[in-house]
């Protein structure tokens, strides 16, 4: 290949062949790069929708630990491509999309579907390019994928004018052998003297605690992050993006904390590990607001340890202790550092702590059996989550849509094991993101069973893409929780003006009917005894089905917004 003369299209392929590309979520455009991809084995998911595709990139790349790439027309399929980049900007996930633009000698001249696509994803990327000269082609490739693995993981864009890919070009003077496909592409840490101040810190703490995000994924540290949780007898929780970063079912792990501390919610009780701390070790979180609960967890008297791979995170509302790096790097250092340090006095605590945390737990489940076992009709959302865990593996990936999809997840069902994949947009949670994340995720591991659990309304936004899976072959159990309003508009309204808009409410919809119109087996739901059959058949089954459960109106999670509501019910 090295001395062969290839169109800038084909040596685009090549290239992403090179970085282990398998996959390009893409819907025919740029044409010459995907017939040149799909020409040499790289397959094309094609997407509906752009929002969507782009979407199932995210999902690919949190799933598979490779570089998602989308691809798409310029003009109005470019603009679509800017929330699912938004979302992965925040939630740092890296993504390589290729969009096509104009030919060069149109440029300026109001050419069809032409738009300044620089200024179009200034916003939503962490670099965007435009390509001109064709010969250069193999170094901006590089230098996207590098972008976009490199330090704090993020989405790029690079401009490809149409006349450019059509371009034969000589072989690069530049040797390009490097395959950068994969993320973190580098694993920094800090000086040993940061790592050995830490430790002792942590070796010297009466209280400590952990607060795990979505960087512990991120860094695939979950496994590091365990030990260090099992060797200093640290206690555990998480944010919403860190869930499964420990198992659940450890005796010094607590759950998700952050918003949710309202009634019946296990964070009620576990916020007292975080309000009590001497000092709190925050692992890969953005310290953001629905982690802290508005800021307001973390006291103002502990000490504040913070390992992060994007320097600028640490600090922002909480001062601490800088371990800028990557977080199996850093865990893993400090593991070696507290080897060395006596820890007697940890162990000494640790029995306790497991205890306090164990009768958090039973309260919770004593809390919450009069919902997660409720035999009522429509059907409680917590007996849905009841039923789904009982049939849970630790290879199995859960993916929520945001908003109260996302809440019944991160508060009711529990990891089974470290790094097991809970997935939800919470970069910048929007709504409609449930399925393509879930069907991104099933390319990157086709042979494990994915569950998308996704509301009426957020899955209103997703529907065509029943299509998209039914025809690429990438089968998925989707739950969906039809309770005929979008629930957290309507209490959020309640709570604040006490009373909400007429946009909150949803004539009926029968899902079954269009799942099966897109050739997904489907059912309806309205007796949760009726729930494990079809759950067990979803989880077992070679090909897709959907769940549409007539689940109650009324029904929210625990969140510290409604929890004077719920107080005074």
């Amino acid at each position: 290949m090295a001395n062969d003369v290839f169109t800038a299209a084909e040596r685009i392929a090549h290239s992403l062949k090179r970085h282990d590309v398998t996959h390009i979520f893409a819907q025919s455009l740029p044409s010459a790069v995907i017939l040149a991809a799909e020409a040499i084995g790289i397959r094309q998911v094609a997407y509906r929708q752009e929002n969507m595709g782009g979407t199932m990139a995210d999902g690919y790349a949190r799933l598979s630990g490779k570089i998602g790439v989308v691809a798409a027309q310029n003009g109005p399929a470019a603009t679509l491509l800017v929330p699912p980049l938004a979302e992965a900007l925040k939630a740092s996930v890296p993504i390589v999309a290729l969009v096509q633009d104009v030919e060069r000698d149109q440029a300026d001249r109001n050419a069809f579907q032409e738009l300044d696509h620089l200024a179009l994803f200034q916003s939503c990327t962490k670099w965007v390019r435009k390509v001109i000269v064709a010969d250069r082609i193999d170094d901006y490739v590089d230098a996207a994928f590098t972008a976009a693995a490199s330090g704090r993981p993020g989405p790029v864009a690079l401009l490809l004018p149409a006349d450019l890919l059509r371009e034969q070009i000589a072989p690069s003077a530049f040797r390009r052998e490097a395959a950068l496909g994969h993320w973190p592409l580098d694993r920094l840490r800090p000086r040993d003297s940061d790592i050995e101040r830490a430790a002792s810190m942590i070796a010297e703490a009466h209280a400590p605690v952990i607060i795990a995000g979505g960087g512990v994924h991120a860094s695939r540290a979950a496994g590091e992050l365990s030990a260090l949780q099992d060797e200093a007898s640290l206690p555990v929780v998480t944010t919403n993006m860190g869930k499964g970063a420990v198992d659940e079912f450890h005796p010094l792990s607590a759950g998700v904390l952050g918003a949710l501390v309202g009634p019946k919610s296990l964070g009620r009780h576990t916020v007292a590990l975080v309000e009590e701390a001497d000092l709190v070790i925050l692992v890969g979180t953005r310290t953001n607001q629905n982690g802290t609960d508005s800021w307001r967890q973390i006291p103002l008297s502990a000490s504040v340890i913070h390992v992060d791979v994007d320097p600028v995170e640490i600090g922002r509302t909480y001062e601490a202790v800088r371990l800028a790096g990557d977080a199996a790097e850093i865990i893993g250092a400090l593991r070696r550092a507290l080897a060395g340090r006596d820890l007697s006095y940890r162990a000494s605590k640790r029995n306790d702590v497991a205890s306090r945390i164990a009768g958090f737990w039973h309260a919770f489940d004593m809390e919450r059996q009069s919902v997660a076992q409720s035999d009522a009709s429509p059907i409680r959302p917590e007996r849905i989550m009841f039923e789904l865990q009982r049939m849970l593996t630790a290879d199995t990936t859960i993916v929520a849509d945001a908003s109260y999809s996302s809440m019944w997840v991160a508060g009711q069902l529990r990891a089974l094991s470290p790094g097991m994949r809970f997935i939800s947009p919470r970069g910048l949670a929007g709504l409609g993101w449930g399925v393509p994340l879930a069907l991104g995720a099933k390319a990157a591991r086709p042979d494990k069973p994915v569950v998308a659990i996704v509301g009426d309304g957020g899955f209103a936004h997703s529907w065509a893409e029943l299509e998209t899976m039914v025809r690429s072959k990438l089968p998925v159990l989707i739950i969906v929780l039809n309770n005929g309003v979008l629930g957290f508009q309507r209490d959020a309204e309640t709570v604040k003006f006490g009373s909400f808009t007429t946009a909150c409410k949803f004539a009926d919809v029968d899902h079954q009917k269009i799942a099966e119109a897109c050739g997904c087996p489907a059912v309806r739901i309205f007796d949760p005894a009726d729930l494990p059959r079809y759950l067990e058949r979803g989880l077992a089954g070679p090909g897709p089905l959907l769940i549409e459960v007539m689940t109650e109106p009324g029904a929210h999670p625990p969140l510290s917004l409604f929890a004077a509501m719920d107080e005074a019910a």
